[in-house]
């Protein structure tokens, strides 16, 4: 079976590339082949609206059937790509079923890393990524059951404050000293920790799980550090590795992801990738992977007008948000707790915005309860001039 375009990830980003291709292209056949049995959906809300009851599952879902239908999309639910031909330009799938194109998407994102300890295997243990993980969490996380979530980066944070807001009893391990090291820097990470501490979050830092074993219905956890905690709910959220497998086998340009230059086209000008597997040539920052919604739904768009013809530059400066109990924050650009960071607080710890610099200049910014300010925040990135602290003050309020 031949179509026109092959979208491979029944994410964000392909999802987009969709709405991209239809732009440039109102009739070319498309098919969407996608892992996941549920349609497209908006992956944020699985750690955050679902949990506080601002959105209900049905929601979640980026369009109903019909729309796809109406779009002459061929949705391939269900099933995964087993191999690529690019020149034959085939995909087969785990099936056995072959799909030509003209114009192939790589959109598989990434998957979650696992534990390599003993019992990392057990039934039961979630790896937190998809709508059928929320669903597996929502249905054990009432008030009083106990949760152990290991990883304190986005994803564990995020989880232990929506298992905390609805009533579960949360212990978070993770080896760094504070919450989201990677990004906050020590003092907004420390308020961060007393904040958790202070909704009855139990941390345990500077410590890494040794074994799980299952108990009853429920997990053992041993930590190296010589603690045993039993939960009756055990999430794992310690980051993703970019699902690049596909693209390598078929010999495509890879490393920290998926090589694309910046028309989001691989080392094949028929294959394009985008979302949290492309690696691209960000236009200010240099060349760069991103794992944030924005990013897969402007690449995705981008990659469809792309593979439609477009030929245009990705030139986007994507920007992620988190909720961590009443603290929020948008950000954008490189924010990396290795950098400079100048901070200007309204309130310290609360409310003001974070300039992470390196050679006196703006890489990034995170506005913390600050809204409405992303564009600000790009332009400033974008203009690279000197950036003095008495030029900051104040420059994004």
């Amino acid at each position: 079976m031949a179509t026109r375009y092959l979208i491979i990830g029944g994410g964000l980003a392909g999802a987009a590339a969709i709405d991209g291709i239809r732009e440039r292209d109102p009739e070319g056949p498309i098919t969407l082949l996608a892992a996941e049995s549920d349609l497209p959906y908006d992956r944020p809300p699985l750690t955050k609206k679902l949990w506080t009851g601002a959105e209900a599952v049905e929601q979640v879902t980026l369009h109903p059937a019909e729309y796809y239908r109406e779009h002459g999309v061929d949705m391939q639910l269900g099933r995964r790509a087993a191999a690529l031909d690019p020149r034959g330009k085939l995909v087969r799938d785990d099936r056995g079923r072959e799909h030509g194109y003209d114009r192939l998407l790589l959109a598989t994102g990434g998957t979650p890393r696992r534990l390599e300890i003993p019992g990392a295997d057990l039934p039961g243990i979630v790896y937190y990524r998809t709508l059928a993980d929320y669903r597996r969490v929502r249905a054990l996380a009432a008030p009083g059951k106990t949760a152990v979530v290991i990883g304190g980066g986005f994803i564990g944070s995020e989880m232990a404050a929506a298992l905390a807001v609805n009533g579960v009893e949360v212990t978070m391990i993770f080896p760094e000293d504070y919450l989201v090291r990677r990004v906050f820097p020590a003092g907004l990470g420390r308020a961060l920790n007393a904040a958790y501490q202070a909704k009855g979050v139990r941390l345990i830092t500077g410590d890494l799980p040794a074994a799980i074993a299952a108990r009853g219905e429920g997990f053992r956890v041993q930590t190296r550090g010589g603690k045993a905690l039993d939960a009756d709910i055990l999430v794992v959220g310690v980051g993703i590795t970019p699902s690049i497998e596909l693209a390598q086998q078929a010999g495509l340009g890879v490393g920290n992801g998926v090589i694309v230059n910046d028309r989001l086209e691989t080392s094949d000008a028929n294959i394009f990738a985008a979302g949290d597997l492309a690696y691209f040539p960000e236009a200010v920052l240099g060349p760069r992977r991103i794992e944030h919604w924005d990013n897969a739904v402007t690449q995705g768009r981008h990659a469809g007008r792309n593979m439609a013809g477009a030929r245009e530059a990705f030139t986007a400066l994507p920007f992620f948000y988190s909720d961590l109990f009443e603290f929020g924050y948008e950000a954008v650009g490189e924010v990396d707790s290795r950098l400079e960071v100048f901070a200007d607080w309204q309130e310290e710890s609360k409310t003001g915005v974070l300039y992470y610099l390196a050679q006196g200049r703006v890489r990034g910014a995170m506005m913390c309860n600050v809204w409405d300010k992303v564009e600000a925040a790009r332009a400033l990135i974008r203009a690279q001039e000197p950036a003095m602290p008495e030029r900051l003050r104040g420059a994004i309020q």
